[in-house]
């Protein structure tokens, strides 16, 4: 451990990013001048609330000319950390950086994917913390498991939706980044998403929520992200949009559940085919 940037940068192979998302610009900053060679391997999942970046935009416009990663998936840090089975994703527009990630980190206990779509991984990794901060509100109001599969069913559909308009292959979100990533944030104690939204479904207010969680909760800003992008691309996010309104305009969790179960009728296989995930 130290506390020296050029001490830890030095001689190294691979830097893995690892700080809160609202901190890594200035934490690039501090380091750049510093790198040579190595790639950069983003391990934040979120966005700048400022500029409404994605994390891969910020180190193109710090780092114009770096090599970059982002590795993503279902990978609780409580797990990982005692050897738990894991299986993980790294996504970069250089094969060469993607074959480094997968050749360093694979072993018995983590099996590592590559993918060549960065936006579609990164995004997964953002945008599924705004869903599982709805299913923590459905388990904080004791709707049951009918409820929270419903959303996290909708919700990957809406994860892609967005995606596809800000240039994501939708498959991407069949993965490990996508529904693998839902998944567990969704349904584990270890989400702090999670733990936010029961407590604001139980009735708790946004800062008694951000008191008792104590660490960062990447959903809410993402949540704020993803709806003023869907605003910018006109893109239907009702989800994003319901919790958007408990987290920023004091909506009541119960009248949100309503409107969303009170909208217009659809057809479920024409928005899948609509969104992409299927073609005609």
């Amino acid at each position: 451990c130290t506390l020296s940037y050029e001490e830890a940068i030095k001689d190294s192979e691979i830097i893995l990013h690892v700080t809160p998302s609202k901190f890594v610009r200035e934490t690039i900053k501090k380091y750049k001048d510093y790198v040579t060679n190595q790639p950069i391997i983003m391990c934040a999942k979120g966005f700048e609330a400022e500029t409404l970046c994605t994390l891969s935009q910020i180190i193109e416009q710090e780092m114009p000319n770096s090599k970059y990663g982002i590795f993503s998936g279902p990978s609780h840090a409580e797990e990982v950390s005692v050897g738990i089975p894991t299986a993980i994703v790294i996504a970069s527009k250089d094969e060469g950086v993607r074959n480094l990630v997968q050749e360093t980190f694979m072993n018995e206990k983590m099996r590592v994917y590559t993918s060549d779509d960065v936006i579609g991984v990164e995004l997964g990794g953002a945008l599924k913390n705004i869903i599982a901060f709805g299913a923590g509100m459905c388990d904080g109001l004791g709707y049951g498991d009918n409820a929270k599969a419903a959303l996290m069913t909708r919700g990957i559909t809406e994860m892609g939706r967005l995606g596809v308009a800000m240039g994501a292959h939708v498959t991407t979100f069949t993965g490990l980044s996508g529904i693998g990533d839902l998944i567990v944030t969704c349904t584990s104690m270890h989400s702090r998403n999670r733990r936010a939204g029961i407590l604001m479904g139980e009735g708790k207010s946004l800062e008694e929520t951000l008191k008792e969680v104590d660490m960062v909760v990447e959903g809410i800003v993402a949540t704020e992200v993803a709806y003023k992008v869907g605003k910018k691309l006109n893109i239907d996010l009702p989800i994003t949009n319901a919790i958007y309104s408990v987290l920023y305009e004091n909506a009541k969790p119960e009248e949100t559940v309503r409107a969303l179960m009170t909208r217009s009728k659809k057809n479920e296989m024409e928005e899948v085919v609509n969104n992409g995930f299927v073609h005609n």
